[in-house]
């Protein structure tokens, strides 16, 4: 597919160049989150565990849509107000009950923007999206909080969606939906991608082994910094080996999980009580400390 970068008008010039940012994000494909708050009710019709993140097919992802506009209207051919939220970040209100939220998603993109637009760090992000209505939507809500786009390039192409499912705890329930959207491949990275920047943002995904792989290389050779996340506890369990290689490779400077992820974690490990003789790995021995001293096991 022909791809050509999105180049964000307001900060560039001919003449001039703009810095490069100070924190760049791969997320390999743009995404659109459909966001809707929910009772477990509906979560109990969803496939998969509560609160995790799991990969859907288009038919899987337009089904879990019908059911959310029964949920929510009690009829599946009643229509569901749409917010195309431009300017928002990814919260929901007692005033949005009846409103399904669309916005740009995925954790990178909501972490460069909100470090833009929150704490004004200089952030870019590195993909591609789609030429259609989801796309253009990804472009706006980003450009629109600060964020460098100068590295996203436009492809021919559905835009990747996302269900994002809120229940009454604030809980999230992520069902991605990416197998056929454009995104960005490892071929199509370059150094000057990477050159100027400090640090590098990523989340570990299946889909995106390759492509991550490479960008830790090209990364790496420019000088920045790695920061991985651990996308959800059903990635860690399902897909070990590739997360233990990049892990183990040296090249994470740091790594982000939530607590059911570590747990995770630490099962590739088979984790064992204090005392135990057992030699670790590099790795292994802070997780074990750290789990030692803040974990009641």
């Amino acid at each position: 597919m022909g791809a050509e970068p999105f180049l964000n008008n307001r900060n560039h010039n001919e003449a001039t160049a703009p810095a490069p940012p100070l924190i760049l994000g791969l997320q390999p494909a743009a995404l659109i989150d459909h966001v809707a708050r929910v009772d477990w009710s509906l979560l109990d019709q969803v496939p998969g565990d509560r609160g995790g993140s799991i990969p859907v097919a288009i038919d899987e992802l337009e089904l879990i849509l019908g059911k959310v506009k029964t949920h929510i209207n009690g009829s599946p051919n009643e229509q569901l107000a749409i917010k195309s939220d431009v300017n928002s970040h990814f919260q929901m209100s007692p005033d949005d009950q009846l409103v399904m939220k669309m916005l740009a998603g995925g954790s990178i993109a909501n972490t460069v923007r909100g470090l833009s637009a929150g704490f004004g760090v200089s952030c870019g992000i590195i993909g591609a999206y789609g030429d259609n209505e989801q796309g253009h939507l990804f472009v706006s809500n980003m450009s629109s909080n600060g964020v460098n786009l100068s590295r996203l390039r436009m492809k021919n192409g559905p835009t990747g969606q996302c269900v994002c499912l809120v229940d009454e705890l604030g809980n999230r329930t992520m069902r991605p939906c990416l197998s056929n959207a454009v995104k960005v491949q490892a071929d199509d990275l370059t150094r000057d991608d990477f050159k100027g920047s400090k640090w590098l943002l990523l989340r570990y995904g299946i889909f995106n082994v390759e492509v991550i792989q490479a960008a830790i290389k090209i990364a790496k050779q420019e000088g920045l910094f790695v920061s991985m996340d651990l996308a959800s506890f059903e990635m860690v369990r399902n897909f070990k080996k590739p997360l233990l290689e990049l892990l183990e490779s040296g090249d994470i400077d740091l790594c982000f999980a939530n607590e059911d992820e570590a747990t995770e974690l630490l099962r590739l490990f088979k984790f064992q009580p204090l005392g135990s003789q057992r030699q670790l790995m590099p790795l292994e021995q802070v997780i074990y400390l750290l789990v030692a001293l803040y974990m009641d096991w």
